[in-house]
């Protein structure tokens, strides 16, 4: 191993290289070379290729424990953070949760501008997961923001100042964006998420300059063919049912993933889930459903298709393609392949020719058991039968949240290793019978109140054990893994330190060995992590940086928070010395005394919040703390119940009026079910939960692994 002092001078020689010189307008260039330049972050993975893989090495397995602390930043928000920062010319831009932005000095963490775009917190409600944020674009001197309402918008990167905005999106349909938009050949790139709720996926590019519409590409088709649909869209209305759920929209929103290749000029397209779920339902009499779950090759030039591949045919359980892909080039059999990698939520490691959309090899990352194996020669899952739930309730993993999420996995080019935030779960799927299109709610075709009166061994768990898995693309095996025992997954970081960097649900950020996923280093900072980290440099000293704060899917419905969700920046380097802050406890709980419910309303009071309410507020009423728990609400809030719900008197907190959906009757039942949850047994409450967790979120036959 090269010795401490060498690769410390080597390490300072290149930074101080590349901080001499720094780029003030960003172009494509910049990003293509951006291994050229490892001390800036200009791109939602660094590079096109979105490997997450940081040459800088200043900071390595030998002096890691030096690592300290430098600066944070409170950002105010008490909701999720999911951002992965830009830096650039010794600013760090980042995104909050309701689509704040904020520019910080990247050496001393301090405040240069922020920018609020003013979402309307009653969007909160078209918001399936969380009404977080994953970043920035930047491109000349603008950054490029994909807000919660839809809109697309282009600021100065020196004072935030508004260049222009679009609206990409219906503002009447539950349409949202969380991800992060992308800069290709002079375009942004954004897509939308909302399948939920039922809407028709399609992403956009707009032109840098003037925001002006370049081209769409629709995912999925409508029940009449369109004028100018294109080539795609006629391919894909042959696999679905003349019969389909047409209102639902259908799906295959693009939330999240892309990924460019600018030798073979291809942008790489994750699709989502298809609305609603239940593919019998949903596709009466068969068919593949194409885009959904699907990942998808397309000329940025003109938005047409080149090739597709689909993970999920006919997907029936939320199993995006929406997750991170990886570009490398790597030898596989004596020959160096040019693939694309991704583990989508299905469960299966896929390694795709990136050039032709062939299958080169796929095997399962987590524990599967809707099917058995994916058949290289066709590219299909063998299924196993245990997957259909369109009659009957099915307990099937991975679960709704997949093996794996929105969280970054990372690429090392020192190990050829993928490291990926797993989870192993399972989740039980019963179908509506009584399914009706709700353009107001979830269109999901689950029977949430009959699950909810289900028995406690069976009702959903959106806890997460969690792991992180280092696989071996080649040989399509673990190479080692770290598991928790609780927790949020959390997004990656590897470097050419020889390490590997994640956070952790109890507020800490951990540095493993990247060859053996020994434990090297660890800071706690008070707060949960389920950001990726980063790293850039600033007058020749490297920098890990964190955004931190729980949230998302499964933040709001996981592990009860032990503090206040305050979510901060912290910046990391040798020798920091910076104290963590004091996170406060969770305020104390109050204690609701009321008379118990009559069966009757006591069990419809349970359908309702189980069909309008569950999705935030949690299993029986109990929050992890992310949104409040209403079983211990103050008596301010009970007295105003009415209010809240229907006429949305906290809708600029988030919690819009229900009124289109609930009358004041269901309200007094919802509100008598709750209060009946917050007088229930402690014990009793404890002891259900705890069965759910160690029968449905986390397998006896795994935890022997």
């Amino acid at each position: 191993m090269i010795t401490k002092l060498r690769k410390t001078l080597c390490a300072l020689s290149i930074l101080s290289l590349i901080t001499a010189n720094p780029s003030l307008a960003v172009n494509e260039q910049d990003i293509i070379n951006a291994d050229k330049t490892p001390g800036v972050w200009l791109s939602h993975g660094r590079t096109y290729d979105e490997k997450r893989f940081s040459p800088l090495e200043q900071i390595h397995s030998d002096n890691v424990d030096d690592l300290g602390l430098t600066w944070q930043y409170a950002t105010g928000n008490t909701r999720g953070m999911e951002a992965t920062p830009i830096v650039a010319d010794g600013v760090m831009y980042i995104t909050t949760a309701w689509s704040r932005v904020a520019a910080l000095d990247a050496k001393t963490g301090k405040s240069i501008w922020t920018f609020d775009p003013m979402v309307a917190g009653k969007k909160g409600r078209d918001a399936c997961c969380d009404v977080v944020n994953r970043g920035l674009a930047i491109w000349g001197d603008t950054v490029f923001l994909g807000a919660l309402d839809g809109r697309l918008i282009a600021l100065n990167k020196h004072d935030g100042k508004v260049i222009w905005s679009q609206q990409t999106t219906d503002p009447k349909k539950p349409y949202t964006i969380t991800g992060a938009p992308r800069v290709v050949k002079g375009k942004v790139i954004i897509g939308n998420g909302g399948a939920e709720f039922g809407v028709r996926g399609y992403f956009s590019a707009y032109h840098v300059l003037t925001g002006e519409l370049a081209w769409r590409f629709y995912t999925v088709p409508t029940q009449l063919q369109e004028v100018n649909e294109g080539e795609h869209l006629s391919k894909a209305r042959d696999s679905w049912s003349p019969q389909s759920l047409w209102n639902t929209g259908l799906g295959g929103t693009v939330w999240d993933s892309f990924a460019y290749d600018p030798s073979l000029n291809l942008l790489y397209v994750g699709v989502g889930n298809a609305s609603q779920y239940n593919r019998k339902q949903r596709s009466p009499g068969g068919g593949d459903n194409l885009f959904v779950a699907s990942i998808l090759a397309v000329n940025p030039d003109t938005g047409k298709l080149v090739w597709h591949y689909q993970t999920t045919p006919a997907e029936s359980w939320d199993y995006t393609a929406t997750q991170h892909m990886i570009l490398a080039d790597i030898n596989i059999m004596g020959q160096e392949r040019k693939v694309l990698m991704q583990a989508p939520k299905n469960g299966f490691f896929y390694v795709i020719d990136r050039a032709t959309g062939e299958l080169i090899s796929a095997k399962n990352y987590v524990p599967v058991n809707w099917a058995s194996h994916i058949d290289v020669e066709s590219g299909r899952p063998v299924e196993t039968g245990i997957g259909d739930w369109s009659n009957t309730q099915r307990m099937i993993s991975p679960a709704i949240i997949g093996g794996h999420n929105w969280h970054p996995m990372s690429y090392s080019d020192s190990t050829g290793l993928v490291y990926i935030p797993t989870i192993h779960t399972t989740y039980p799927y019963k179908p509506n019978s009584q399914y009706q299109y709700d353009p107001k709610g979830f269109n999901t075709g689950e029977d949430f109140a009959g699950l909810a009166a289900s028995s406690p061994d069976i009702v959903p768990g959106f806890c997460s054990p969690t792991r992180l898995t280092a696989w071996d693309p080649v040989e399509q095996k673990q190479a080692w893994q770290v598991k928790f025992s609780r927790g949020v997954s959390a997004g990656i970081l590897s470097t050419a330190g020889g390490l590997v960097f994640q956070g952790t649900t109890d507020g800490a950020l951990h540095a493993y060995n990247d060859n053996d996923g020994d434990l090297l280093w660890s800071q706690n900072v008070n707060v949960g992590i389920m950001a990726p980290p980063i790293s850039y440099a600033v007058d020749g000293e490297q920098y890990i940086a964190v955004l931190a704060g729980l949230g998302g899917s499964q933040g709001g419905h996981g592990d009860e928070l032990e503090n206040a969700n305050s979510g901060h920046v912290f910046a990391f380097k040798l020798n920091g010395n910076l104290t963590p802050p004091n996170i406060a406890s969770r305020d104390t709980l109050v204690k609701v005394q009321a008379t118990a419910l009559d069966e009757e309303s006591y069990s419809r009071g349970r359908s309702l919040y189980a069909v309008h309410c569950l999705r935030c507020h949690g299993f029986a009423a109990k929050s992890s703390g992310l949104y409040p728990d209403l079983r211990h609400s103050e008596q301010g809030v009970h007295n105003i119940w009415k209010e809240i719900v229907i006429d949305g008197v906290f809708a600029d907190k988030g919690m819009a009026s229900f009124k289109d959906s609930l009358n004041s009757d269901d309200v007094n039942d919802i509100h008598g079910y709750v209060i009946q949850q917050a007088i229930s047994s402690d014990a009793l409450t404890h002891r259900l939960l705890k069965r759910v967790v160690s029968q449905v979120c986390i397998p006896a036959e795994w935890l022997a692994d």
